[in-house]
């Protein structure tokens, strides 16, 4: 059985890589930690747009979180490891690992991370594109 897309239109051509961004994000599976926020800044002159994604990482240190971009997803892993000099009376808290996978767009640069009293932010940029017009030459045969 063959499945119909909204990219499916003749009209629409070249958009294969869109239509496969899709079905990653829809097959994603995320358990709902950590939360994050994502927010839109102020422009700052000519830089373009810039977002913010903020992750609630407490207990996590710099070095147990790792931020990376593969093939134009911006993925944030943290690893905790468990402390075994300590005797636990009760443990509410869990050492865990998570992974959180954001699928960026064409263009998107990442300007850099900060961790500051238990929540990791990641700050990206989508430049302005150029508005662009070109002519394409008609040949004529006879």
């Amino acid at each position: 059985m063959s499945r119909l897309s909204a990219f499916s239109s003749p009209l629409l051509l070249g958009f294969d890589d869109i239509e496969r961004v899709l079905d990653r994000v829809s097959k994603a599976t995320n358990d709902g930690y950590p939360p994050y926020n994502i927010e839109r800044l102020p422009r700052d002159g000519e830089q373009g747009e810039i977002l913010r994604i903020t992750l609630a990482v407490a207990g996590f240190t710099s070095d147990q979180l790792d931020v990376t971009v593969e093939e134009n997803q911006l993925v944030i892993r943290g690893r905790q490891t468990e402390d075994n000099n300590r005797q636990y009376l009760h443990r509410g808290i869990a050492a865990r690992q998570f992974q959180r996978t954001f699928v960026l767009a064409e263009g998107i640069v990442i300007l850099g991370a900060d961790l500051k009293d238990g929540l990791l932010s990641i700050d990206l940029v989508r430049p302005e594109p150029e508005k662009t017009v070109r002519r394409i030459a008609i040949s004529a045969h006879d």
